[in-house]
């Protein structure tokens, strides 16, 4: 859930003002999409050497980084103008959108990568759980000790991540497939997955919106004791500033659609000419799309809003598992791809470890920068592994 870091007063009119920082960016994105559309195909064609593949890696990447900052940035200002609930699922629409459209891009590309959506979720739970709230909980602890959140509602999010995860990562390895649904079972755990997330969503966003609100100064974790109304109501909204703001927000996303093929192109030929591991797409395209919410749950740690971190960590992986999972067995089944979801016997370890560590780390009590360490040392293990398994 999206927590408004600063509102104007109380039934003022948001303005449709817009910095010339988001023109520029719109403007470069856009002037990126035009060259790769009319010299792309030569470019990454079969003549292509390591040094063109580099330069327009570059390019893409940060172009679609820099978009995704904007599409992060614009959702936050609907966010605030419309409030909750639909502001965090603005945000959360968003952002998956973006990880599906990388995704079906790798799935559906020249090459042959069928585990890119076991491999995109699971780097996504190893860098949100582990990478930024390990270093959510140290910040955090840094600039305000030892930081109070609402554990019914952090409680629900990782019983989330248990049921999910596994059904969607465990389970298929030790079904008959080796790692794949058969159609019928893919069309079941697609259903299954799909209306479990939008319950809890509805819940979350409606009847239950305390549990995820952070708690009021000098109490604890307590949820008996939950502070309710923190969440500043919007501001007074203006036609044109919504009209604008949605306009801007689909003007960035659509670089990213369109970049993304050529994205998937120049990742497979570099991964192909260095050996690498074909689990570092999944990689990359967990860091393209949760760098942006991954700065934002940091900064909400330092301001003493450990459970909006919270919030954004654990609510970015609830939503990857819930919207993806679906998302990438449809392709599937339409397409007649091959989709690989069950992960290793490591990544199982590794997922237990994250899950468990989890559950410590917010198991009622205030959090702590020692549980935050344990987090980044996972994460380091993780790295570790990527490479020599």
């Amino acid at each position: 859930m999206v927590t408004p870091r600063k509102l104007p007063p109380p039934g003022a009119a948001l303005q449709p003002s817009v910095p010339p920082s988001t023109w520029l960016l719109l403007i470069a994105a856009w002037a990126v999409v035009g060259a790769f559309t009319v010299f792309g195909a030569g470019w990454l064609g079969p003549s292509m050497t390591p040094v063109t593949a580099g330069i327009a890696f570059a390019a893409l990447f940060v172009t679609i980084l820099a978009a995704s900052f904007g599409v992060v940035k614009e959702a936050d200002h609907l966010a605030h103008a419309l409030g909750e609930p639909y502001g965090t699922l603005i945000l959360t629409l968003s952002i998956v959108l973006i990880e599906v459209v990388l995704i079906a891009s790798v799935l559906l590309g020249p090459g042959d990568f069928p585990t890119i959506g076991r491999d995109s979720i699971f780097a996504v739970m190893m860098i949100i759980m582990n990478l930024v709230m390990g270093l959510c909980l140290i910040a955090g602890y840094g600039r305000n000790g030892h930081q109070g959140y609402n554990a019914q509602g952090t409680a629900s999010y990782l019983s989330m991540v248990v049921l999910l995860a596994s059904i969607a990562l465990v389970l298929p390895k030790y079904l008959s497939g080796a790692g794949e649904f058969t159609t019928f079972q893919a069309i079941g755990i697609t259903a299954v997955t799909a209306v479990v997330y939008a319950v809890f969503l509805g819940l979350q966003m409606r009847s239950h919106r305390k549990l995820y609100m952070e708690p009021a100064p000098g109490l604890d974790a307590d949820p008996a004791r939950h502070a309710v109304g923190l969440l500043p109501q919007p501001a007074r909204t203006d036609t044109k500033f919504l009209v604008l703001r949605s306009a801007l927000l689909i003007a960035l996303i659509l670089p990213i659609v369109l970049l993304a093929h050529h994205l998937a192109v120049v990742t497979d030929y570099g991964i192909a000419a260095a050996g690498a591991p074909t689990a570092l797409g999944g990689v990359l395209i967990a860091i393209i799309v949760f760098t942006p919410e991954s700065i934002t749950a940091v900064k909400a740690a330092m301001n003493n809003e450990m459970q909006r971190a919270i919030n954004l960590c654990l609510g970015a992986f609830v939503s990857t598992v819930g919207l993806t999972v679906p998302a990438v067995l449809v392709i599937g089944l339409v397409t007649g791809k091959q989709v690989i979801m069950g992960i290793s016997n490591m990544e199982t370890v590794l997922y237990i470890a994250t899950v468990a560590l989890g559950m410590l780390s917010f198991n009622g009590q205030k959090t702590s920068a020692v549980q935050g360490w344990m987090h980044l040392a996972l994460f380091a293990i993780f790295g570790l592994l990527l490479f020599s398994p």
